[in-house]
């Protein structure tokens, strides 16, 4: 296995600041905005951006952190107990646009079930996609509205983020594993 560094903590850094300046533009009227991350790194994600927005526009935007597990279709079959975390969505999303933020879009299956847990939740007037990393291979009709950084993988590959918050370093890494 060999991995490259693809985007360092000042790189990570610069790529937030442009994303939250694209949420700004995108959305004229950040006072209808809610920030949802999905766990971890897109809980991590989220507040970053939110923090970068009310910097920008002197307003905090409610942020929110969505639990997927019991949403996810490859929790059949498997032996495991799958670890439960909180979902923490303490405000109303009915009417709001939603941006939802994930670190690496892939297949598009972590969305289709954070898009089923969202309206579960409420009814927002529109949910927009936001990740840090699209690296192809989708298998479900699903595109990111914002993206930091497109990255296209082969099967051997992975991409891995790395954040501050729950891994001691920011940065973005392409990881290489062995033939498949």
């Amino acid at each position: 296995m060999t991995q490259t560094k693809l985007v360092d903590a000042d790189g990570l850094k610069r790529t937030v600041n442009r994303l939250a300046h694209e949420v700004v533009e995108k959305n004229r009227d950040v006072r209808s905005l809610a920030i949802v991350g999905i766990r971890t790194r897109g809980e991590h994600l989220a507040h970053r951006i939110a923090q970068k927005i009310r910097e920008i526009e002197e307003i905090d935007i409610p942020v929110g952190i969505l639990d997927i597990t019991l949403y996810r279709d490859d929790l059949r079959g498997r032996l495991d107990q799958p670890e439960l975390k909180s979902t923490e969505i303490l405000f109303d999303i009915s009417g709001k646009t939603v941006v939802l933020v994930d670190d690496v879009l892939f297949t598009g299956r972590t969305i289709r079930s954070a898009l089923n847990a969202l309206m579960d939740i409420g009814r927002p007037a529109r949910i927009e996609l936001l990740v840090l990393v699209d690296r192809g291979h989708r298998e479900l009709p699903i595109k990111a509205d914002i993206v930091g950084k497109n990255v296209p993988t082969s099967s051997r590959q992975e991409v891995r983020v790395l954040m501050s918050e729950s891994d001691g370093e920011d940065g973005i890494y392409l990881v290489e594993h062995g033939n498949a």
